[in-house]
């Protein structure tokens, strides 16, 4: 099992990065949580990984947190959650409001991400409720968290978008943009899609 990777950045995209280890480029799946804290293209980076093993294929998960690696591999073990539904959660919720949601039984809010239905929103509350709070980052009180402002979201965006390479200032511009009107409920996930479609324009 490859637990982690470090080496440079050679290339970045919405979902995926490529880091060169040793003369061999990796492509490394990630969160927009996980791109947002990775360096600019050319820069090194470390990344802990979980490495999924298929006969068709072998696929590379990276995490900027020993955190958001622990929440991933709990999502994967829910009854249908696959990887890619596992990295649309952390791309959407911090393993931290991951908890805080599951703790309150918000299924309402889980069923915002995208892919995830009320079946199985119900699912990972149930299955992952025990688990979560255990964890050091979960909340020992059941509260349901505040959304945050669209403000905060924009800045998610933001830096995501730096980190695809644009200038902060467009990526700034793009990101409000992208924001205002959308309300907090949105995903950052859909804010940086709809933030790329802009920049296109």
């Amino acid at each position: 099992m490859i637990a982690s990777v470090r080496g440079v950045i050679r290339e970045k995209s919405v979902d995926h990065v490529i880091v060169e280890v040793g003369g061999v480029g990796l492509r490394v799946q990630v969160s927009l949580h996980t791109l947002a804290e990775l360096p600019q293209q050319g820069g090194e980076a470390r990344l802990l990984t979980f490495l999924q093993v298929r006969e068709d294929a072998l696929t590379l998960f990276g995490f900027a947190s020993a955190e958001e690696r622990t929440a991933f591999e709990l999502c994967i073990g829910v009854q249908q959650v696959g990887p890619k539904l596992a990295m649309s959660v952390l791309s959407t919720m911090t393993p931290q409001e991951l908890a805080d949601a599951v703790a309150a039984e918000d299924t309402a809010r889980l069923r915002k991400i995208p892919g995830v239905g009320g079946k199985t929103a119900e699912r990972l509350v149930l299955e992952l409720r025990d688990k979560l709070a255990k964890l050091p980052f979960a909340r020992t009180a059941a509260v349901k968290p505040a959304e945050p402002p669209a403000s905060a979201l924009a800045a998610q965006v933001a830096s995501a978008l730096v980190n695809l390479g644009y200038k902060p200032a467009e990526a700034a511009r793009a990101a409000e943009s992208a924001a205002n009107g959308a309300g907090s409920a949105v995903s950052v996930a859909d804010l940086v899609r709809k933030a790329l479609r802009t920049l296109a324009e």
